[in-house]
């Protein structure tokens, strides 16, 4: 026990400007049932396999059900996911044919291995017999369980960010990655050692702000369509996208990459989203404001963007210039002068 006045440096938070959780003592929980419905839908949807036969692709991730949390202990995190999934695959053989069928994933689970994943693949009762079957419970099997691989490991990496917090002499401990294999003990982060670099957590994200624009030869109004459109979006990003286009409406497109909400929205003026590409930290969006202007014969586009984190800067200029510019441009016939 310590003496009077010394004080247990458990509890000691004089030290932390924040005054939380210092030394990782309490125990904190953290829900990740949200994020990996997120996750698990970005990691599956455009997967695609392709032979000699034809080519096949995740089209739709029609059930997730289940839970994710995160519990960490006195520096330790303790991982706690069960999901039960089910999604589409489309096919198209190399005659032009068309066919659908089912994935289903009953038992993702930190109780069980990658190795150990039951991955049922079928063909709709309605389709006929086709070799991309075969192909679906082959290398399309082996995709969909590396990326359900994946999202255990960003799961233990990017959504963790924030919960081992620097220590009162400001020193946060290495966490290990390693998941342990005994089946009825749940998976572990410990302190000790690793070889998976340790991620600076408990510090703020330093972030930056710009402005890009582009002319566009339409209207306002056809442009400002264009990005609430699912359809369009689809067509521009040549791949499959969600578009809610209404305020407070989801969107994801580019294979899962970037997601958001619009947050705002003024018909054929302005737009305003969270936005995010999903290798940014967790829970972490820049907020992206489209102007539409109008420019007698073209339609001047300005977007701001603020809260990008510093290290993203070039990634996501390039990103807007080439994934929405060029692309939009190029699909639409409105190619105009990039300054």
């Amino acid at each position: 026990m310590a003496k009077w006045g010394e004080g247990d440096p458990r509890w000691i938070v004089e030290e932390r400007a924040d005054a939380t959780n210092v030394n990782n003592w309490h125990w904190t929980e953290r829900d990740a049932t949200t994020w990996s419905s997120d996750k698990l839908k970005s990691l599956l949807l455009g997967l695609s396999v392709e032979d000699g036969e034809g080519r096949c692709e995740v089209t739709e991730v029609s059930k997730l059900e289940g839970e994710a949390s995160i519990n960490n202990r006195k520096g330790k995190l303790i991982f706690f996911y069960e999901w039960n999934l089910k999604a589409t695959w489309t096919g198209e053989s190399k005659t032009g044919v068309k066919y659908k069928g089912s994935i289903e994933v009953p038992n993702l689970s930190d109780e069980n291995d990658m190795e150990d994943l039951d991955i049922s693949i079928a063909l709709n009762k309605d389709e006929p017999d086709t070799p991309l079957v075969n192909l679906m419970k082959t290398k399309g099997a082996e995709k969909v369980r590396e990326a359900l691989g994946s999202y255990v490991g960003f799961l233990k990496t990017e959504f963790t960010q924030g919960m081992i917090l620097p220590t009162a002499n400001g020193v946060a401990k290495p966490q290990s990655a390693s998941q342990s294999k005994a089946k009825l003990d749940k998976t572990q982060v410990s302190s000790g050692s690793s070889t998976v670099a340790p991620v600076n957590t408990g510090v703020k994200i330093p972030t930056c702000k710009f402005t890009i624009k582009d002319t566009f030869l339409t209207s306002p109004a056809d442009l400002y369509r264009v990005f609430l459109s699912q359809e369009m979006v689809q067509a521009f990003t040549r791949s499959p996208a969600t578009v809610e286009g209404e305020r407070g409406g989801k969107f994801r497109l580019l294979e899962g990459n970037v997601f958001g909400e619009f947050t705002e929205l003024v018909p054929d003026e302005k737009i305003v989203m969270k936005w995010r590409f999903n290798n940014w930290p967790c829970e972490h969006y820049a907020t992206i404001t489209l102007m539409f202007l109008d420019r007698s014969s073209e339609t001047e586009l300005k977007v701001e963007c603020r809260g990008v984190p510093n290290s993203e800067e070039e990634q996501t200029k390039g990103g807007w210039k080439r994934y929405y510019f060029e692309a939009i441009k190029q699909t639409f016939g409105y190619g105009a002068r990039l300054f």
